[in-house]
């Protein structure tokens, strides 16, 4: 029986910034502004973090389940690279405020930006061995960002936000190809987080890895799937979305080294096949471990599903892990797709000028991890949040006593 994505919904967040204000404000070169290929940039507010972000990702689909379907789900499954207890895992959190039964596993999965394909290869595996036919399980793929050592050019690049995908037996949205996988990982020093709250690394380093493991794990698939083609076997493609210009950037190095295109043909297959994958997230930024995901959900909104296509996909974690792997989206995915409103959403989202962003920042490392006792006092930037949150009924974080997390809808 096929087991796949039965739904799917991003959040993108209720704050937004101008990605070339940035760029004024802190004197970065202008002239690699069109790389980013980017707008905006989704921002968390202080009383925003991965729990937050999950539950907002996930409500809007559990909302629209039966009472059948939501018993049905046997796993909640995070996959992040912003855990807030080495012991205690978001997921726990994230299982309560969805109201979810207790016959249900929880747990938390990390290899930075691979996470959120982690999450669904083990939620995959889970239902595969499950006694009950129509289990599922709920997949969420969520992250915050702090603040970056060393790579100026990745604070314009840095979003905020989360990915949910129900797993079952009816994958309308993604029925994901059986046995289809190609692998590649290996030590490497290219990004890391050392601390909750900062990331550091070397971006040429990073650039070079995701290169490698493009090609290596795309060629991996060829091996495991007879007769695969770069060209011939997928209708469109969508890889994990640091920023728009380094997807671009490997599409074409992956062009020229397994099917010697000229640039010419090169530009017009990507704006055939991936263009559509960079809209929304030219506007969110990279979401670390549901980047991947984002960029399906956005080819999915914008790109031409008419009939049921394949798509190629890529995921690549820091550290290193990468999958190119694939799967069918349904006929009726952009129309499941639709109900979220998505472009509504990132329209609606509270524009923040770059002093805004700077006063908010002051605020985070109220409700950072490894904080004992605090109340988040939302007074102290109502301008930003009585605009962007107020009254809208998602989930923010309200204080914490003796470590534990409390929560409420705002």
């Amino acid at each position: 029986m096929a087991v796949g994505v039965e739904a799917a919904h991003a959040y993108v967040g209720r704050a937004a910034l101008d990605v070339r204000e940035l760029f004024h404000a802190r004197g970065l070169d202008l002239g690699r502004f069109d790389n980013l290929m980017m707008v905006q940039k989704s921002v968390n507010l202080p009383c925003e973090d991965p729990v937050t972000n999950a539950v907002n990702a996930a409500r809007p689909i559990l909302d629209r389940l039966t009472g059948e379907q939501r018993d049905s789900i046997e796993a909640v499954i995070v996959g992040t690279e912003s855990g807030l207890d080495f012991g205690k895992p978001i997921s726990t959190y994230v299982h309560h405020y969805l109201n979810l039964g207790r016959r249900c596993r929880s747990f938390e999965v990390k290899h930075a930006c691979y996470g959120g394909t982690a999450a669904l290869r083990t939620a995959l595996g889970l239902l595969a061995g499950s006694p009950r036919p129509r289990a599922r399980a709920l997949v969420i793929a969520a992250d915050a960002g702090g603040s970056v050592v060393g790579m100026p050019y990745w604070e314009p690049s840095h979003g905020a936000g989360a990915a949910a995908l129900l797993i079952g037996p009816e994958p309308e949205v993604l029925d994901l190809d059986p046995g289809a996988a190609g692998l590649y990982s290996h030590e490497v020093m290219d990004t890391c987080r050392p601390r909750p709250d900062l990331a550091a690394g070397d971006s040429d380093l990073s650039l070079l890895a995701y290169l490698e493991c493009l090609e290596r794990s795309f060629a991996d698939y060829q091996e495991t799937v007879a007769g695969a083609d770069l060209v011939d076997t997928f209708d469109h493609l969508a890889f994990h979305t640091p920023f728009g210009g380094m997807v671009k950037g490997a599409h074409r190095h992956l062009m020229r080294r397994v099917k010697r295109m000229s640039p010419d043909a090169i530009e017009a297959d990507f704006r055939t096949r991936m263009a559509a994958s960079l809209v929304n997230p030219a506007r969110i930024g990279n979401t670390y471990a549901a980047g991947l995901f984002v960029a399906l959900l956005s080819l999915i909104e914008h790109g031409d599903f008419s009939e049921p296509r394949r798509v190629g996909l890529f995921s690549y974690g820091s550290g290193c892990a990468s999958e190119f792997y694939s799967g069918v989206v349904g006929a009726g995915a952009p129309a499941l797709l639709a109900q979220y409103r998505t472009a509504d959403a990132l329209d609606a989202r509270h524009r923040l000028a770059v002093a805004d962003y700077d006063r908010l920042a002051k605020h985070t490392a109220e409700g950072a991890p490894g904080v004992q006792d605090a109340v988040l006092d939302v007074s102290r930037y109502a301008d930003v949040y009585d605009p962007a949150l107020h009254g809208r009924e998602h989930l923010v974080l309200d204080r914490i006593e003796n470590f534990h997390r409390r929560y409420r809808w705002s």
